[in-house]
């Protein structure tokens, strides 16, 4: 899991990445 949060991380990727870690 890449742990930079510079500029890309808003609350669409928080989503994207708690889907993730649903489906997994």
């Amino acid at each position: 899991m890449k742990a930079r949060r510079e500029e890309g991380f808003t609350l669409l990727e928080l989503m994207v990445v708690v889907a993730i870690m649903a489906l997994a």
